[in-house]
């Protein structure tokens, strides 16, 4: 074995192969890096509690905003949600911002016509085209809303009803531009698959939002479950539409404007996650070329601003967070090669410089989740099973947003894709044989290949001795074939797909 890999790796080949491993290690380390900061920020600043104004004696008028494309399942009961709201109808209208060209527009002019006849303030706005996507609705119902303060909700949410009674005193504060809520999840025991969606988005909106703003920090609006004042969207130049996010956007051009944000993560805003992995990976996608698309528009401004350092170096952590995606997929490539080429000294050198990193970004992990947990669950400590899971998805994901990084480098205009809700809530609902179902099948092989390929690698280090690597290279293997597989089986419709899907069914966990 020696023999064949002195024949393939030459010095000069092995010392460029393994500088450029090396770099990758470095570059990743520094987010796992700035993910720890995240949670220093949160844990150094927890016993300060968020400033809440009292409740006005003069309420504000509230434009709700329910921005839709094609939601069948869902539209219904977002209207429903929206107009339940415990808020004074005087001062409260609802806009349906309905860009929907099927029979949604149908099923939401019944629901909007049944809540006008019990006295509320709700109308149905429709476009002639979807000129800005979202954003360009979002810019259309503000210019006909009358409210002093816009809170918007996605189709797949379900708004408390007490809301705005708790999110308005915060947003009334001086200065503060907009509030964001956290996210909850109505269908999260529905799946592995939801259960590791959840796992992630706690840790996103109780450790990077709770670090950020605790911290003092720009942090942003998710595009739903959030109040702005109307005063802030304007003063930060209104929805624009050149990036895919136009939360983010928006979010750090009011920030730079002198707007305070508030996050409280009291209030939970429960939200249907996807249940399809191809649904999932294309929610993914379409953030990822959006916050790229937005890094590229908005960080020199942040890095010229007059804000602290130590925000601007956040900043640019929060804004550049997807280029990991392309050095991990590269990372994945190389470290079989890597390893190898080091042999028979691989095993020392491994142990001595990347076991360490490795180890220390999956414990970083761990901790990060088991914080974010604590915060929001008694039952936290059953959950951190799906830990390894959610880092293997993780890797999984490097593919697909690795597509969307290089997708939003070239500076086009990618086409806005939703992504489709289902009305999925208990583990009995069906999904499979609903409209908006999608299709990528070339992206699965993909990922199936890399699968296969760390895998094999994790044989063969296991066959030459490198005990260590074999987890690294497993894990890694197991993210690819797991986010491949379960894509491909998804798609499947008939044949072998029943079968496949059945094989994989740790997509559906077992009941407890």
């Amino acid at each position: 074995m020696q023999a064949g890999i002195d024949a393939v790796f030459d010095p000069t080949l092995e010392s460029l192969l393994l500088g450029f491993y090396f770099t990758l290690l470095l570059c990743l380390s520094a987010y796992g890096a700035h993910r720890c900061y995240l949670l220093y920020l949160y844990t150094r600043n927890r016993a300060r509690p968020t400033p809440l104004a009292q409740p006005p004696d003069d309420l504000p008028r509230v434009t709700v905003q329910l921005p839709i494309y094609n939601e069948l399942y869902v539209v219904e009961r977002l209207i429903d949600a929206a107009a339940n709201l415990d808020y004074p109808a005087e001062r409260l209208e609802i806009q349906v911002l309905d860009d929907s060209t099927d029979e949604t527009q149908r099923i939401a002019a019944r629901a909007v016509a049944r809540w006008r006849a019990r006295g509320a303030r709700i109308q149905q706005l429709r476009r002639s085209g979807r000129t800005g996507y979202k954003a360009g609705a979002l810019a259309a119902g503000l210019r006909a809303a009358s409210g002093d303060a816009i809170a918007i909700f996605d189709a797949d949410f379900l708004p408390p009803r007490d809301f705005l009674r708790r999110s308005i005193p915060a947003l009334r504060q001086p200065g503060v531009g907009m509030v964001q809520a956290r996210w909850g999840h109505v269908n999260q025991d529905y799946s592995w698959l939801t259960r590791v969606q959840a796992l992630l988005l706690d840790a996103h909106f109780v450790l990077e939002h709770g670090g950020r703003h605790r911290g003092g920090c720009f942090f942003n609006f998710n595009g739903t479950a959030g109040v702005w004042r109307r005063q802030a969207i304007e003063d930060a130049g209104g929805w624009q539409s050149d990036t895919l996010t136009e939360d983010l956007d928006l979010s750090y051009r009011a920030q730079l404007a002198g707007w305070r944000f508030v996050f409280l993560p009291e209030l939970v805003a429960p939200a249907e996650l996807p249940v399809e992995m191809t649904a999932f990976k294309l929610q993914q996608q379409r953030w990822a070329t959006g916050s790229v698309q937005t890094c590229l528009k908005v960080l020199p401004a942040v890095l010229r601003g007059g804000v602290p350092l130590r925000v601007k170096l956040e900043a640019f952590f929060h804004l550049t967070a997807n280029f990991h995606y392309p050095l991990l997929l590269l990372l994945a490539v190389l470290l079989a090669p890597a390893l190898f080429a080091r042999a028979p000294g691989g095993a020392p050198s491994f142990l001595a410089v990347d076991l360490p990193l490795f180890c220390a970004a999956a414990l970083s992990m761990v901790n990060f989740h088991a914080v974010s947990q604590h915060a929001v669950r008694r039952d936290w400590l059953s959950q951190l099973k799906y830990v390894p899971l959610a880092m293997a998805v993780g890797v999984g994901l490097a593919v697909n947003n690795t597509v969307a990084v290089l997708g939003a480098l070239r500076r086009g205009r990618p086409r806005f894709r939703r992504t489709p809700k289902y009305g999925v809530v208990h583990r009995r609902d069906e999904w499979r044989t609903k409209r908006y179902r999608l299709a990528r099948a070339g992206q699965p092989l993909v990922e199936l290949a890399l699968g296969l390929y760390c895998t094999l690698a994790a044989l063969a280090a296991m066959a030459s001795g490198l005990f260590a690597a074999a987890p690294v290279l497993g894990l890694f293997g197991c993210g690819f074939l797991y986010v491949g597989g379960v894509s491909l089986a998804q798609q499947c419709r008939g044949g072998l797909g029943p079968a496949v899907y059945s094989l994989l069914h740790m997509t559906r966990p077992r009941t407890s």
